[in-house]
């Protein structure tokens, strides 16, 4: 398996914070059946700045670190960008990084928002020859609570990425509902763990939640996604059906 989005490059976000976290979380990839990461650092997150010069850096010395521990696990370039008005003229500094120097993009909006030039920037970053993968859409209190809205974004050329925790109660029944009602709808092409640790956000939820798809949605709809991480990697066109309305869910009050 492919997993195209966690936090296991040491000590520079909220993720692995040292070395030896680092390769618990790698040895738990593998124990779990997955052969290669992509590293997605926070970036402009009013937190964490990680540039695409120092992920790479930090990336080959991890993959050195992995081959001393004899841990087989592979570790790409990636990064979690967070919207910011400024995204393609810092891509266009070198600053952005790509998910495995491909023309995929992972995408972050704020927790509770959906800031207003969202559609224009998907724009322009399209025009540019970036496809945005929007990560955990279901976790954004906009899209959950106006689920029709990542319709309207995956409808312009965007793609969702869902966390695979989502899928296995890890964030409460309503994450889960508001999950499978995107999955039904063609809004998301990609299941990742969005792994920080080995406990709370951890690798093993990539196979947990494709067991469940392949339960209750089929193993072509499995093998579909866990083909997507594969194309995306190679930087090649993903498997996709056409988007679909669903219908605004209730709001439950109090869960964000």
């Amino acid at each position: 398996m492919i997993d195209i989005h966690c936090h296991v490059l040491p000590g520079i976000d909220d993720g692995a914070q040292d070395e030896t976290d680092a390769i618990q979380m790698a040895q738990q990839a593998v124990n779990s059946g997955i052969q290669t990461v992509i590293a997605t650092p926070h970036h402009k997150n009013r937190v964490y700045d990680n540039e695409k010069a120092f992920i790479e850096k930090d990336v080959k010395r991890l993959n050195e670190l992995f081959t001393e521990s004899n841990i087989p696990l592979d570790v790409l370039p990636g990064q979690e960008v967070r919207i910011f008005g400024e995204l393609l003229e810092d891509f266009e500094k070198g600053e952005i990084q790509t998910l495995n120097n491909s023309k995929y993009l992972l995408l972050e909006f704020p927790s509770d928002s959906i800031p207003a030039y969202t559609e224009q920037m998907i724009f322009n970053i399209q025009r540019a020859g970036i496809i945005p993968v929007i990560a955990h859409p279901e976790r954004n209190r906009d899209l959950y609570t106006n689920p029709n809205r990542l319709y309207e974004l995956i409808s312009q050329g965007a793609l969702g990425q869902l966390t695979a925790g989502s899928l296995t109660n890890q964030f409460g029944k309503e994450i889960n509902q508001v999950s499978r009602q995107m999955l039904e709808a063609n809004l998301i092409h990609f299941i990742a763990t969005d792994a920080h640790n080995t406990s709370s956000r951890n690798f093993e939820t990539l196979k947990a939640a494709y067991d469940v798809i392949k339960k209750d949605y089929g193993a072509i709809t499995q093998y579909s996604l866990e083909e997507n991480a594969k194309y995306l990697m190679y930087n090649e066109n993903i498997n996709q059906n056409e988007p679909l309305m669903i219908k605004k869910k209730k709001r439950f009050f109090g869960l964000f």
